[in-house]
């Protein structure tokens, strides 16, 4: 475990792009749909139970979540999107934010994409990838809750997916992953390492 994203602390939350703190520093958002364990990953690489809000209801982040790694390196929890019963004006009310958040803010450095690994590559999935390659933004996926498959099921998983990934963009790169079991903690804090700037260079997680 990474001593440093141990120290990572709730900053701010914001319904829109003028909230949110300045844009300066680093910053890697964490998207994905509202099911796919997006807040226990935060926790998990951060080491920390409660950090970011975890629920049995899918669809309750509803803001741009902002954490502290240190004064100049930020995680942002993005609102869950896909699956969220709620209504249709507050649905495009996030979807707004979200679309101002990821083409405007200019620390942003790179996006985190979860997805159930028993259900990769959805529509909204897709869209999330080509919107990121459409901006020019990295992107990682975790296939989380990869404990819920056995070892052979999850591999075929993963090169599937690389697959589809290396055929988008060069800057897409995926890894299995679960909050659970905690694995796949070192090959994830490798690639925020390296958006943030911590390590002058990684090799890309597989």
């Amino acid at each position: 475990m990474n001593p440093r994203y141990r120290q990572t602390v709730f900053q701010t939350s914001a319904a829109r792009l003028a909230q949110t703190p300045p844009d300066e520093g680093f910053e890697i958002a964490f998207a994905g749909r509202s099911n796919a364990g997006k807040s226990s990953a935060i926790n998990a690489l951060c080491d920390q139970g409660t950090l970011a809000r975890t629920s049995k209801t899918p669809g309750r982040t509803q803001l741009l979540n902002f954490f502290a790694v240190d004064a100049q390196h930020r995680i942002v929890d993005l609102p869950g999107y896909g699956y969220a019963k709620v209504a249709e004006n507050i649905k495009r009310e996030w979807q707004g934010a979200l679309t101002d958040y990821l083409e405007h803010r200019k620390c942003l450095r790179g996006l985190m994409l979860m997805m159930d690994i028993r259900h990769p590559l959805k529509d909204y999935d897709t869209q999330m990838l080509e919107w990121a390659g459409h901006i020019g933004l990295p992107v990682h996926v975790l296939l989380t809750k990869a404990d819920k498959l056995k070892r052979g099921p999850a591999q075929n998983t993963l090169l599937k997916v690389q697959a589809t990934l290396r055929a988008m963009s060069a800057d897409f790169s995926v890894q299995t992953f679960s909050s659970l079991k905690r694995s796949g903690i070192d090959a994830a804090h490798a690639r925020l390492d390296e958006w943030f700037g911590f390590a002058e260079s990684t090799t890309a997680p597989v």
